[in-house]
């Protein structure tokens, strides 16, 4: 059953305030799935796997503080599913890595967390366009994360936003 036929569903997407919410029962509903691991877990691991991130970008992509990183990062460390690693040259700079079970964990909360966005993305009738959106909206928080490391940690000027609206927008840009 396609989302815009059931009785309940408020169709009013002109409301940013309803997009506000949505986005936070997404969010909620994403905690609940079934994964193997939190989300914060995920996040890190998924971020980790990607080729070993030092524990100050970690935090700083992840949007946590570096005691909540190291906390969440000490759990994986115990729990077999990563692995720290001092830098060549610079043992002060530690790395984090992910285990084959972590990499296990990873692929297994992928498939999990991908069956429910798939099952989402099927009721609403439009997947391939809702990904496309999500994709450009990545871009976007990602812009803007780059703009507020750029200028500290404080909020990122009108004009600054504007211009990172327009280059996220800008066709090809991935």
């Amino acid at each position: 059953m396609r989302v815009d036929a059931l009785p309940d569903a408020d169709t009013d997407s002109d409301d940013p305030l309803m997009a506000v919410l949505t986005l936070m029962r997404l969010s909620r509903a994403l905690e609940r799935v079934d994964s193997g691991l939190s989300p914060q877990q995920y996040r890190i691991l998924k971020l980790a796997g990607a080729g070993g991130e030092r524990s100050a970008r970690l935090a700083e992509r992840l949007a946590v503080a570096k005691p909540t990183l190291t906390a969440i990062a000490d759990s994986l460390v115990a729990a077999g599913l990563a692995r720290r690693e001092a830098e060549p040259g610079d043992r002060r700079v530690v790395r984090l890595h992910l285990t084959d079970a972590g990499n296990a964990a990873v692929a297994r909360a992928d498939a999990a967390y991908g069956q429910w966005l798939h099952q989402v993305l099927e009721l609403t009738g439009d997947s391939t366009r809702i990904r496309a959106d999500l994709a450009l909206i990545s871009s976007a928080l990602e812009e803007l994360r780059c703009l507020r490391g750029s200028s500290g940690a404080g909020p990122v000027s009108p004009g600054r936003l504007a211009n990172a609206s327009a280059a996220a927008a800008r066709p090809g840009r991935a």
